[in-house]
């Protein structure tokens, strides 16, 4: 007689229990199946005296050997568990002695799935696991997929590859997610600066890669160099402001050995609790000029780092509604905003996070220096077109008297000073001034101070009036002014002006798309369908573009076949009401 055919094992026999293969050969050798399949039975049962009796009972209730069997092994797998998480939670070398022992024995069995979990249990507890191990797991698509991500840490250590595709689904979702936001066109409520630092780093994208990351520094540090590369690759800022907030969650969960060697860790803690706070007092801009200023020799790269934590739309928020909220103050005292220390501090702070994208392309870590004339000059002409604004809304509220009236209409409603749109061009800082105080007016109702700063915002440099938080927070802040539509100059100033000039970038197509769905039926028919024609999408367009023109299509045909009731007002100012008042690669 030949000798019995030999197949492949599932991990049993290795452990010397008779498994799959073994019962394949029996069968395939012998001369009575059913006499050979009961001696299996005896032999590989639960060899119990005293449970023998229960079979047949069992049997004569219709339970299943297989089932009892399984319910059986269910409840000592779920014990073994326990026990091994018991040993787990120790410390010392007696306990690594023990999960060592148990891997040694248990890890041929990995590809039984009924007892794969009490192996990834005792490679979970396990702090550093064999090579070996970790090389049959990542081989094993399977074996990886059912991987806790305490085991999956100690793969990608060594694996910046598969680590980068684990993470990278999960930075594209984060993007999604922001984008989202500054584009949802039926949530008016949804305001992307609305949301606190504490509440944003609770987001599941954060909270999935704090997980990942653990306590490993390298892992850290690898996620750092894909947002450094997908900055520099896509210029998209919420890469910086993800930098951050993991940062911040790290922190929450206070993971020392991260934290502790992350020279920015200091200054993101500071400029988070000032934007929590909405403030920055003398005290947290000391700190904050001293880590910008105590940056040692050999050390530059960190400011690349810094620069990203401060390009975050969230601190040029922060940072620019608190610089026109001191400008206001120095108005009222009639101060010089030279002497304003806080003042120069977030200027600084703006031209370095306006900057971070030059810096980490060119490698070149030096501190752009502030321009003075952006102190010396356009702040005052700034300030000058703040003032105007302020005297005519201080007049309108002052009985009528037509001749002073006409007065302050010419005298305060001209052209914003030269010197501001000059500037403008040549300044980021400059720019984002002008942005954020046409944001304050917007929140005021001013439509004339709207008009005067609207009609040079085209001019900023590198086309900064047309990136997505600005025009998110502008339409919101518009919207609820949809009567002055029905104004010729203000569409003049709105439309052609301004949004016009930014129709080359597809982001300004989906914002005016936006603004029209809510204030379409406010606006001339002539001017409506100069718009609609305007802003037709091409093929170049994505297809959400496409749908939300052609939503907008019908509800535009919608409101000339039957009329439409008065859109109730929302209150726009309330979110944004609160704005603030001032008071690298560096891991081994």
């Amino acid at each position: 007689m030949s000798a019995p055919p030999k197949f492949p094992g599932t991990g049993l026999e290795e452990v010397n229990v008779p498994g799959q293969a073994y019962l394949r050969e029996a069968l395939s050798c012998c001369d009575d199946p059913l006499k050979a399949i009961e001696n299996f039975q005896l032999e590989n049962g639960i060899l119990l005296p005293s449970l023998r009796p229960m079979l047949p009972l069992l049997d004569l209730h219709g339970v299943r050997r297989l089932d009892f069997h399984t319910s059986v092994l269910e409840e000592l797998r779920d014990k073994l568990i326990a026990h091994i998480n018991e040993v787990g939670a120790k410390e010392g070398r007696e306990r690594d002695r023990k999960l060592k022992e148990l891997l040694v024995k248990s890890f041929p069995v990995v590809r039984v799935k009924a007892l794969r979990p009490v192996v990834m249990c005792i490679l979970r507890n396990t702090p550093h696991i064999d090579d070996k191990y970790l090389r049959i797991l990542v081989r094993d698509r399977e074996l990886y997929q059912d991987t806790d991500t305490e085991v999956k840490r100690q793969i990608w250590r060594d694996n910046q590859s598969l680590f980068g595709d684990e993470v990278s689904p999960l930075l594209s979702q984060y993007i999604r997610e922001k984008e989202h936001i500054l584009f949802d066109h039926l949530n008016l409520t949804n305001l992307f600066f609305t949301p606190t630092p504490k509440v944003r780093r609770q987001g599941e994208v954060v909270q999935k890669l704090a997980h990942m990351i653990g306590n490993s520094v390298k892992l850290y540090d690898m996620v750092l160099q894909f947002l450094r590369t997908l900055f520099l690759r896509t210029r998209n800022v919420h890469y910086c402001t993800l930098r951050a907030e993991l940062l911040m969650a790290l922190h929450d969960l206070e993971v020392q050995d991260i934290i502790s060697v992350d020279p920015c860790h200091k200054f993101t803690w500071c400029l988070d609790a000032c934007i929590r706070e909405k403030n920055v007092d003398i005290k947290r801009s000391r700190e904050l000029q001293g880590f910008l200023d105590n940056i040692k020799r050999g050390q530059e790269q960190v400011l690349g780092d810094l620069s990203m934590t401060l390009c975050d739309p969230y601190a040029i928020n922060f940072l620019a509604t608190s610089a026109i909220k001191i400008l206001q103050h120095l108005i009222n005292i009639e101060g010089l905003s030279r002497e304003n220390t806080i003042l120069i501090l977030l200027l600084r702070m703006l031209a370095l996070g306006l900057s971070a994208w030059i810096m980490i392309d060119s490698q070149d870590f030096k501190e752009p220096k502030l321009d003075s004339q952006v102190v010396t000059k356009f702040l005052p002409a700034l300030m000058s077109l703040m003032v105007d604004d302020q005297v005519r809304n201080l007049h309108s509220k002052l009985p009528p008297d037509e001749r002073e009236s006409a007065i302050t209409t010419i005298e305060h409603s001209g052209p914003a000073p030269d010197a501001v749109e000059a500037y403008i061009q040549e300044s980021s800082v400059a720019s984002i001034l002008a942005m954020y105080y046409t944001l304050h007016t917007a929140r005021q109702k001013d439509r004339v101070g709207i008009l005067r700063v609207m009609a040079i915002l085209s001019s900023c440099k590198d086309d900064r009036a047309y990136e997505d938080p600005f025009l998110h927070s502008l339409i919101a802040l518009i919207i609820p002014m949809s009567d002055e539509f029905a104004n010729e100059d203000f569409c003049t100033g709105l439309f052609d002006e301004f949004l016009f000039a930014g129709l080359t970038r597809d982001n300004v197509t989906r914002h005016m798309l936006k603004l029209l769905w809510y204030i379409h039926q406010k606006l001339p028919q002539a001017r409506l369908m100069t718009l609609m024609k305007a802003l037709q999408p091409t093929a170049q367009h994505h297809e959400s573009v496409h749908k939300l023109y052609e939503n907008l299509q019908k509800r535009v045909g919608a409101l000339h076949q039957e009329p439409q009731p008065e859109p109730m007002e929302t209150d726009f100012d309330s979110p944004l009401k609160n704005v603030p008042t001032p008071g690298p690669h560096y891991v081994s």
